[in-house]
């Protein structure tokens, strides 16, 4: 009978919503029906029963002993035309928040709230694939914490603020597919080092890289399809471990032939710029070397012959002031 009972009782524990809510904490289960009714009560959040843990709702989770609510993941696999508004001022009520992503929704507008800024515990932050607006805020260099933030996907417009740099413990930086004009910051080149990945790519960026990137080792670097003039070399160095280099589709004018490239470089894309020079001896030691594009530059000269260079098709090679040497024609 005791055995009988105590079944019973676990039932009752496991499946009373009295029960289960006491593990979510009140106020963070307040600021989550706020910001359901904020968003008008999507179907994405109809798992969001006031009667029921909140940390037991779909796209929420809560740490374990302390059931505070730690990530708060808005998502849609395909575009979720129901969901709709503003991202609600209610968010930076979250205290120890460490993920915030609001992802795919296309109806998302506005601007990136302000009250994120009080969410001082963030470590990730994606914003992506949405239609919010306005500028890239300088308050985000206040969530020191931070290690990713994607703002990729949106209609972001005006400059990159310097601040960025400021952020002692970002692994990645994603702006690109907005609207940003102005030049790269010469601060990141005060990204602590190595200096987290940078994609700035499909942007409206003018100006110089600026050479402070040069004191910067970060593992990828994309800053194609812009408006960026000048020099890139500074991207490069045989002391460097990047990985990643695509600066294609930009203005880029410098020369080639004394550019040093790190030996960890697995893809370099440096294709419809004004680059002149030759290609150097040095990237056929380049051994991991799986992308590699130079077309539509102004390079001459013949093709190094050993590593990689060879198990690269001509296209990745054609449009060129005088290049030659396999595995484009022979030279004369």
């Amino acid at each position: 009978m005791v055995t009988v009972f105590r079944l019973w009782f676990l039932t009752l524990l496991l499946f009373s919503p009295v029960a289960l809510s006491e593990l979510c904490n009140p106020q963070d289960k307040k600021v989550l029906l706020q910001i359901k009714k904020d968003f008008n009560n999507p179907y994405l959040l109809a798992s969001w029963n006031p009667d029921t843990d909140c940390c037991q709702w779909y796209c929420v989770e809560c740490h374990p002993k302390t059931h505070r609510i730690t990530s708060l993941v808005i998502l849609s696999s395909v575009p979720e035309t129901n969901f709709s508004g503003q991202i609600p001022p209610s968010v930076g009520d979250l205290p120890y928040l460490e993920t915030l992503e609001f992802h795919k929704l296309p109806k998302l507008t506005g601007p990136i709230q302000p009250t994120i800024a009080k969410l001082t515990k963030l470590k990730e932050l994606y914003i992506s694939w949405t239609n919010i607006s306005g500028p890239v805020p300088d308050f985000l260099a206040q969530l020191t914490n931070l290690q990713f933030l994607d703002l990729s996907f949106n209609n972001l417009s005006g400059p990159i603020p310097s601040s960025l740099s400021r952020l002692p413990n970002l692994l990645s930086l994603r702006l690109d597919r907005n609207r940003l004009t102005g030049p790269i910051p010469d601060s990141f080149g005060s990204f602590k080092r190595p200096g987290p990945s940078i994609v700035l790519s499909h942007n409206q960026l003018s100006g110089p890289i600026p050479a402070s990137l040069a004191n910067i080792d970060p593992q990828r670097i994309d800053f194609s399809r812009n408006k960026l003039e000048g020099d890139a070399s500074m991207l490069f160095g045989s002391n460097k471990t990047t990985q990643m280099v695509d600066v294609s589709r930009n203005l880029l004018a410098f020369d080639l032939s004394k550019v040093e490239f790190p030996s960890s470089l697995i893809s370099l894309d440096l294709n419809h710029n004004k680059i002149t020079g030759k290609i150097p001896v040095g990237l056929t030691a380049v051994d991991f070397l799986q992308g590699f594009n130079v077309s539509y530059n102004r390079l001459c000269g013949e093709i190094p012959q050993g590593g990689r260079l060879q198990k690269f098709e001509v296209d990745s090679y054609f449009h060129n002031k005088c290049l030659c040497g396999s595995p484009l024609p022979t030279c004369n």
